[in-house]
């Protein structure tokens, strides 16, 4: 490739978390390239996002419509991109007028998952290459997700509530009939093998459980396979597993793949392990599970509505350790999706192939 004459020019727009200085210092270590940087700097996570999957589109039905999770309007962004080639961002609404209005927008490259605050039928209209950081995250979820259970498994959450609240020390549980169980005498169910739940797999192995892994579209790998972990149906998982854990994607098809009948399959005194979508579960035959005595507590991370409504019952019990879908929430995480779209903007303008180009 010749080398361009003037910088390229590029939006970054970041936010609280993934900041805008990250992403400029990894494309400025870019040393072969010139680039003239618009900075951007959203109040997410300080105010809250949007959240389609409750059906929210904004005001703008037409225009949002489709968008997943975004913070902002098209009308915040449209300045900021009428000049860019490259588009590097977070949350903010990529929008078809988005879209319209940077004639010369070639590359988006979004620090999520998936790119569900984008929309690509019209980047792909133009013809705009989209990539994303799968994986970014991955061993932030994965660490925390040994946390949720052993919160639950260990009664740890119990324990803090009752002293933190009441003053309550709790003595009873360390009666036999009540206190925790070691993951070494457990078997473990985990429900999607992707980037995260492959490293929940690695890290279960450490504590000598017995660890059981759904997914239909994915193989175990050779390691996890000569570790004695077992690819088995979800119906296996639910039967047979002390725990619960999802980490599969939302999707048509796993969109609210654990309600009634999945708790009802499961062992009595299990847990339920969700670090990885709200829309996954049917919440209100989870908070049933839970009441009933069916399930012994959950760990709950993400919801189908966020922020939760603060009258929501599903907070009121003592079996459940939540927190504010804060799982992916690492330095490590913003430095990781900083370096690897730095790295896919080195290749796009080398005319070299694309690591995590959304089809």
């Amino acid at each position: 490739m010749v080398k361009r004459q003037q910088p390229v020019p590029v939006t970054v727009i970041g936010d609280n978390f993934m900041l805008p200085d990250a992403f400029t210092a990894s494309l400025r270590r870019l040393d072969d390239l010139a680039f003239d940087i618009t900075q951007a700097h959203q109040a997410w996570p300080d105010v809250d996002m949007t959240h389609g999957y409750a059906g929210e589109s904004g005001n703008d039905v037409s225009d949002l419509a489709g968008l997943k999770e975004y913070f902002g309007t098209p009308e915040d962004i449209i300045p900021l991109v009428e000049t860019a080639e490259i588009l590097i961002c977070h949350l903010p609404p990529i929008t078809h007028s988005v879209i319209a209005a940077a004639p010369h927008l070639k590359l988006i490259g979004v620090s999520r998952g998936g790119p569900i605050n984008i929309d690509m039928d019209a980047a792909r209209s133009r013809e705009i290459h989209v990539v994303n950081t799968p994986g970014r995250n991955a061993g932030a979820v994965a660490e925390f997700t040994i946390g949720m259970i052993l919160a639950q498994t260990r009664l740890i959450t119990t324990g803090h509530t009752a002293l933190s609240t009441t003053g309550d020390w709790s003595g009873h549980l360390y009666r036999a009939d009540t206190t925790g169980r070691e993951l070494s005498e457990m078997t473990v169910g985990i429900i999607g093998y992707g980037h995260i739940g492959t490293k929940v797999v690695r890290h279960l192995k450490s504590f000598g459980c017995r660890i059981l892994v759904c997914d239909p579209y994915v193989q175990l790998s050779p390691q996890d396979l000569d570790d004695g972990v077992e690819q088995v149906s979800l119906e296996v998982i639910l039967a047979a597993a002390d725990i619960v854990s999802l980490h599969p994607r939302v999707t048509p098809e796993t969109t609210g793949m654990i309600g009634k009948a999945e708790f009802e399959q499961m062992k009595d005194g299990a847990y339920f392990i969700n670090t990885a979508r709200g829309p996954l579960v049917d919440y209100d035959a989870l908070y049933d599970a839970l009441t009933s005595g069916k399930l012994a507590g959950a760990g709950l991370e993400t919801f189908g509505i966020e922020p939760v409504p603060v009258d929501w019952p599903l907070l009121k019990l003592p079996n459940v350790t939540l927190t504010p879908h804060i799982a992916g929430a690492s330095v490590k995480t913003v430095t990781n999706a900083a370096d690897m779209l730095a790295e896919e903007v080195r290749r796009f303008l080398n005319d070299e192939p694309l690591i995590n180009l959304v089809s």
